[in-house]
């Protein structure tokens, strides 16, 4: 079979939904891809809502601009659709909805990569309480909730080491990748994480993007995670829902049972330090913490952040922790390549670049990048 009766099989098993998830992974809006591609914007609404199929020449111009294999846009392989409403995100005001619009088109793929890996490789399975899964009405107070789940997962009242691990083990899928769109100096990459119940296993997702910070990405983690264990029923604002989550991660990632005891009864930033190494968590979240116990006066922690944040204080790359990054699908990837299945045939199957699949499966780029040095 030639590429052109390829493409043309292609045209004849278009799936609109899949030309609009490759452009949110772009974000690039109808206008701008009909500027791309040759054809007017009116087109690719009508290609999008499966009024029209693009000829085959319109489809290898279509795969060239948004970067894709020309038959990713055929039917014939799993697919869901995340809408943004589906996922808990920070409401950032600077979080536009062509980023929120990207970030659900990365959830999409990355389920799409973690349902054909599961074919092959048995991943843990989903470990909550009954009142934490999609079909319970009875959930508890954000407090309450971190305890049972500590509870359940049997992690005592210590620090949790290794918090990413403990969410893959218990069946959350949890991917880790920046969003930022190289050569975009207008990206800002604001979606610190985020995550959604919308698809047949919970899945959370970390990005460096907002700051490359294994204690800011920690707290992120719980509280996606309290997001996950309360609110698959959707109650209340988003800025209710926003500090249940913050409560949430709070008490699970510092039991207020022991860390009462530890917090100083008047502001001493070395011994916060101390707490923050032990404990995993920031400064500011146990300034926080201080200020919840009625450790300190308001006007105490409103100084004592102005404090901090006019220190230059070093922060700590996710990379150099294990543990806090994703190992689920990278180590399925690398399980499917022992037994022959490479990453390549693995792209192929999934009509994806294998950078994407790298991407998503937290596998570093084997390529060497060029940069130039000032000599």
């Amino acid at each position: 079979m030639n590429q052109q009766q390829t493409l043309t099989d292609i045209a004849r098993l278009f799936d609109p939904a899949r030309l609009a998830q490759a452009r949110r992974i772009c974000k690039l809006s109808k206008s701008e891809l009909h500027q791309m591609v040759g054809v007017s914007a009116a087109a690719i609404g009508q290609y999008e809502r499966g009024e029209v199929r693009p000829r085959a020449d319109t489809i290898a111009a279509l795969a060239d601009a948004l970067s894709v294999p020309p038959g990713f846009f055929a039917h014939g392989r799993p697919k869901v659709q995340v809408e943004i409403a589906e996922a808990s995100f920070r409401r950032l005001r600077s979080t536009t909805v062509g980023q929120q619009q990207q970030a659900t088109a990365y959830v999409e793929q990355a389920w799409e990569l973690s349902c054909y890996l599961e074919e092959s490789v048995e991943f843990p399975a989903l470990d909550l309480p009954e009142w934490a899964l999609p079909d319970s009405s009875d959930m508890p107070d954000p407090i309450t909730a971190a305890r049972s789940i500590r509870q359940h997962w049997d992690l005592g009242l210590e620090p949790i080491r290794h918090l990413v691990y403990e969410l893959e083990q218990h069946g959350i899928l949890t991917v880790f990748f920046s969003m930022k769109q190289e050569g975009d100096p207008d990206d800002k990459g604001r979606i610190d994480a985020f995550s959604t119940i919308a698809l047949p296993r919970p899945m959370i997702v970390l990005t460096p993007d907002k700051a490359n910070d294994v204690m800011r990405h920690r707290f992120s983690a719980a509280h996606e995670l309290g997001h996950i264990a309360l609110h698959h029923g959707r109650q209340g604002t988003d800025s209710q829902m926003e500090r249940q989550a913050d409560q949430f991660a709070a008490e699970f990632l510092t039991p207020r049972d022991v860390i009462q005891h530890q917090l100083p009864a008047r502001m001493n930033f070395n011994r916060l330090e101390e707490l923050s190494q032990w404990w995993g968590v920031s400064v500011h979240s146990l300034l926080y913490r201080m200020r919840e116990l009625d450790l300190v006066s308001e006007s105490t922690a409103r100084r004592a952040y102005i404090t901090l944040n006019s220190l230059q204080r070093r922060s700590q790359p996710i990379r150099d922790f294990p543990g806090e990054q994703p190992e689920l699908l990278k180590n399925a990837v690398e399980l499917l390549e022992t037994v022959g299945v490479s990453l390549i045939e693995i792209a192929d199957e999934l009509q994806l670049p294998p950078k994407r699949i790298r991407q998503l499966a937290g596998i570093d780029d084997p390529q060497p990048k060029l940069s130039l040095v000032k000599t």
